[in-house]
């Protein structure tokens, strides 16, 4: 059976706290800035759960080691890059269907608490 996207199961990585350089201005690019993560990716877990074997699942661990280095080396201008940046890493793993992820950046600006971008990017949108 063929899940449509809305059927599918999802592994939630949940508050990942980075620091990296993000900003356009002079003050946002000497310093790295803490920004948190939120990821969750769609794939099907039926197998898994029914083999108990770790080699049937999205390996969720390597992708947040490979988010978190990805970001640490990272210099972006913009919030909206680094999220796209993070959704590639995710869906390098052809179990994951679609990968949604959410980067906040706390004190961007004066009077909010946080500014978030949240996008939703599949196997598709990754092709060239």
């Amino acid at each position: 059976m063929k899940w449509t996207d809305e059927q599918l199961d999802k592994i939630h990585i949940r508050d990942l706290l980075q620091r990296c350089v993000i900003g356009i201005y002079d003050e946002e690019r000497r310093e790295k800035q803490d920004v948190v993560i939120n990821i969750t990716l769609h794939a099907d877990l039926r197998k898994a759960g029914q083999t108990d074997d770790i080699d049937d699942t999205v390996d969720y661990k390597t992708i947040k080691k490979n988010v978190i280095a990805m970001v640490d080396g990272s210099s972006f201008l913009l919030v909206e890059r680094l999220a796209e940046r993070i959704a590639a890493i995710c869906l390098e793993d052809s179990r994951v269907r679609r990968a949604d992820v959410k980067v906040a950046k706390p004190g961007a600006l004066r009077f909010a608490r946080t500014v978030e971008v949240d996008i939703a990017r599949t196997q598709e949108d990754m092709k060239p």
